[in-house]
C-alpha cells in the first residue's frame, strides 16, 4: 500500500515523506505533475497529496483520473488561498486543509487516510 505526494517544495516535502516512513507508510514523492502520473501508474497509489500552492497542478484537470483509480484525495493550500481551497473540495478532494491545520493532522490523518481505500 503506497501513497504519492506532489510538492515542490523540498523541506515540506521531506517533512511528509518523514512522517510517513516513521508511521511505516510507503510514500512515493513526485515533485512535477509528470512525475505524479508516473507513480500513479508503478504503484497504484491509495492515497495521493497534493500541494494545491503547485505551479503545475491543474485541480479540475487531474482529478477525474485520481477519483477513477479509486485513490483517496487529499489537499493542502494557504489558509489565504480560499479560491483555490474552494476549487479543490468542488473538483473532488476528498479532504481539504489549510497547510498549518494539515500540518497539525498529519500524525493522526495519514494513517487513516492510507486507510481509507481498501487496494
Amino acid at each position: 500500500m503506497a501513497g504519492v505526494l506532489l510538492s515542490d517544495d523540498l523541506i515540506f516535502t521531506s517533512r511528509i515523506a518523514g512522517t510517513a516512513r516513521a508511521l511505516g507508510l510507503e510514500m512515493r514523492v513526485a515533485r512535477t505533475v509528470a512525475e505524479l502520473t508516473k507513480a500513479q501508474e508503478d504503484v497504484k497509489p491509495v492515497c495521493a497529496i497534493l500541494d494545491l500552492n503547485h505551479p503545475e497542478l491543474k485541480i479540475d484537470a487531474g482529478m477525474p483520473g485520481l477519483k477513477k483509480a479509486g485513490v483517496f484525495v487529499v489537499g493542502y493550500g494557504s489558509h489565504v488561498a480560499v479560491e483555490v481551497l474552494k476549487a479543490a473540495r468542488e473538483a473532488g478532494c476528498d479532504v481539504v486543509l489549510p497547510r498549518s491545520k494539515f500540518v497539525e493532522e498529519l500524525n493522526a490523518a495519514l494513517p487513516r487516510w492510507f486507510a481509507t481505500c481498501d487496494k
